[in-house]
């Protein structure tokens, strides 16, 4: 007959403290605005971390209502939240300036406070479009910010209202984000480039692509660390892929790379009829977040062709 010492019995006590301390160590992790092409990027790469994750969107969580905010945190209690919402309809956002600040603002407001109530630690996505494009190197997150835009301006705001909230706000500002998921640039020159013989695109913005994907192992990244008691600056960063084009280059880059035949003619942003002035320039720094917290960011070209291998 087996002891309670033997060797049996010492591995089945073993598995249990083993298995007691998984659980504990398991944290909550929400996510809203997880129906966006960057919410479902994060769906996918969750699984790397193994961590409770709850992805709200409107309907599950409203971020604009303060109450259903703290509600909602009192009742789970995240160890992080991750805010992926945003009103991204630039050209609209001039006519309908209340509904871009109350979730590029009001919003975040609501999480960073609730988030300070609960103990939870809070990151936020915002926008190059905080910057008028008047800069002619990357910008860096000390430079002068001077959005030209509703939205740019209510994004700017939100970061504001997020960090009077709670200063240990990570802000994670990135630049002309495209997937496989929702609609983007990408996905729109691959539609038009089948319909048509010819796109006439701007090529006098530059800036970077950035693949939501590769955003969103880098968001795991860091809830991994702040998760696991890391210490390291809180604040802005800025994370965008490597490189630098114009709209003319990335959408002749999408038809050579998928093969389409679509004659692609460069115009002057004057050419294109928008009543939204958007920054010229606006390639950011990465050097702050690939030193302070040791991240390696693909080139944009490897990453668009990543992200077309995933479509059809």
């Amino acid at each position: 007959m087996l002891s309670y010492g033997s060797t049996f019995f010492l591995k089945i006590r073993k598995f249990y403290y083993i298995r007691k301390n998984l659980v504990c160590m398991k944290k909550r992790i929400v996510v809203c605005g997880s129906n966006g092409q960057l919410g479902q990027c994060l769906r996918d790469v969750s699984v790397l971390i193994p961590h409770e994750w709850l992805f709200t969107d409107i309907e599950e969580l409203d971020i604009t209502r303060a109450d259903d905010v703290k509600a909602y945190l009192q009742q789970h209690k995240p160890a992080v939240v991750i805010n992926c919402s945003a009103y991204t309809a630039v050209d609209n956002a001039e006519n309908e300036p209340e509904a871009a600040y109350a979730v590029n603002a009001l919003a975040v407001a609501n999480l960073a406070g609730a988030c300070k109530e609960y103990g939870s630690d809070f990151i936020h996505i915002s926008t190059d479009y905080v910057f008028d494009g008047s800069n002619n190197t990357p910008y860096t997150e000390t430079d002068s910010v001077n959005p030209l835009n509703v939205y740019g301006a209510s994004k700017l705001k939100g970061e504001q209202l997020a960090m009077e909230a709670l200063p240990e706000t990570l802000v994670i500002r990135t630049s002309w984000l495209y997937s496989e998921y929702g609609k983007n640039f990408l996905k729109t020159m691959l539609k038009l480039g089948v319909e048509k013989s010819e796109l006439r695109v701007i090529y006098d913005q530059t800036g970077t692509p950035t693949y939501a994907g590769d955003l969103a192992h880098t968001i795991i990244a860091i809830a991994s660390k702040i998760i696991a008691g890391e210490s390291f600056a809180r604040g802005i960063y800025h994370y965008s892929n490597e490189g630098v084009c114009s709209w003319y280059d990335f959408a002749s880059m999408i038809m050579k790379t998928k093969h389409i035949k679509c004659k692609i003619t460069p115009i002057l942003s004057s050419e294109f009829k928008t009543a939204v002035k958007r920054p010229a320039y606006s390639v950011l720094s990465k050097d702050k977040i690939k030193t302070t917290l040791n991240m390696s960011i693909p080139f944009w070209v490897d990453s668009m062709e990543m992200c077309l291998s995933k479509l059809p």
